[in-house]
């Protein structure tokens, strides 16, 4: 501490500069010692490109022209090295050249005091120099839809989003942000299940398969499970990954509670919690249970894209909907009107529904009335998909899955007597 007391202020930044744009270089070095041909720099020129980029940056002070000309000449002898390395090589990179550029930008930011932008931008850098194999590796892996899916879910959040106005409109209370909000956070969830499931394809048997289904959607889940048992012979393993599935969803409800509306949370978390524990267990370890078919189960559900723009904008207009018909039902039908609402909605989507019910709860809806809405409609839709794998699949999976699932809905049901 002493020492750094003593030292120039300029000492320091040339120091860090040296040692920055130093690991670049190093890594640089190595590069060219493995590769056999010509490369441009090592552990000489790019703390030398570093120093440049300081000096520079030092003398023309506030002013960005001086610095811009010498980035610009330091551009031209990179070019003339990819120049000489093209008429050398039938394929060339040009990894190295950047990395001078970078490394030039590096000492210009110590000089101006952007130490951890400096140093950020050379741990990028480094990063991205010598994880070269397995970046081209993960690009192989990538389909170009892919892509266009992960472009999707930018344009939702990052385009989209931020453009619209955050308040409130109509006698319903309508805010458009808020909205959007919901369609982005039911997408992320839906999205983040769907790359893991395409992440660990093939792996992880029906229990995966259960597991990262029942966050992406429980009801398609259970569909395409009990279709699968219907030319099995698993009735434990595929009833046991319908209950699990349907586990999951109360964890997700859980995290969307938590997102949008604290005080439903406070008063839901804890039996969502408990549904979703006894489920998942119970399911797992019905699953152990041994089958006469001694057959392995591999997995075969693809899913699909969660971000079709189509999708959430018909996420949108049903949310809307449904705040809407919820405010109607309190107001002409009251807490009846709510329950048979949500009663019926469990025979879809339940999502838009209980979506609606976070942005009304507390001002338009009674906060008791609308948890106990969220209740029947998750009760209502395990009793649907209790139906869907008792018609789907073999009769003993279908009667099992059924049976599981009217008992986690009566269970579901449980908590409405703490809400009276």
């Amino acid at each position: 501490m002493e020492i750094y007391q003593h030292l120039p202020p300029e000492a320091v930044k040339i120091v860090l500069v040296l040692f920055l744009s130093f690991l670049i270089g190093l890594e640089r070095e190595e590069h060219k010692a493995a590769g056999g041909s010509y490369a441009f720099g090592g552990v000489r020129t790019f703390p030398l490109i570093g120093l440049i980029g300081y000096s520079i940056a030092l003398v023309s002070g506030a002013q960005l022209l001086p610095l811009t000309i010498g980035f610009l000449v330091i551009a031209a002898f990179l070019l003339l090295s990819y120049w000489h390395k093209l008429s050398s090589a039938e394929a060339a990179g040009v990894t190295s050249e950047m990395s001078g550029l970078a490394t030039f930008l590096v000492g210009a930011l110590v000089c101006y005091g952007h130490f951890w932008i400096a140093t950020t931008l050379s741990v990028a850098s480094l990063l991205l120099l010598d994880l070269k194999q397995a970046l081209e590796k993960l690009a192989a892996r990538i389909a170009p839809h892919e892509i266009l899916t992960f472009a999707k879910f930018l344009l939702l959040t990052g385009v989209i989003l931020p453009v619209l106005p955050n308040q409130e409109f109509s006698t319903f209370h309508v805010n458009p942000f808020k909205t959007w909000l919901v369609v982005v956070a039911i997408s992320a969830i839906s999205y983040a299940s769907y790359v893991l499931q395409k992440v660990t394809k093939a792996q992880g048997g029906i229990v995966l398969a259960a597991l990262l289904g029942g966050a992406y959607s429980s009801t398609v889940t259970t569909v395409v499970i009990a279709r699968r048992a219907a030319h099995e012979q698993h009735p434990h393993l595929f009833s046991g990954g319908i209950l699990i599935a349907s586990g999951v969803m109360y964890l997700r409800l859980v995290v969307l509670l938590t997102l949008f509306n604290r005080q439903l949370m406070a008063l839901l978390s804890a039996p969502f919690l408990v549904l979703a524990i006894l489920a998942i267990g119970a399911g797992w370890i019905w699953t152990r249970r041994a089958d006469k078919s001694a057959q392995a189960i591999q997995r075969e559900f693809e899913p699909r894209n969660p971000l079709e723009l189509m999708a959430a904008f018909l996420f949108a207009a049903l949310f809307l909907a449904m705040l809407v018909a919820t405010q109607l039902a309190v107001t002409y039908l009251g807490s009846g009107g709510v329950n048979t609402l949500a009663a019926i909605m469990g025979i879809s989507d339940v999502d838009p529904f209980i979506m609606g019910l976070t942005q009304a709860a507390g001002t338009l809806t009674p906060l008791k009335v609308a948890a106990g809405a969220i209740l029947i409609a998750a009760a209502s839709n395990n009793i649907v998909k209790g139906i869907y794998a008792f018609s789907l699949a073999d009769r003993r999976t279908g009667i099992q899955s059924f049976v599981f699932l009217s008992a986690l809905a009566a269970g579901g049901l449980v908590p409405l007597f703490w809400l009276r």
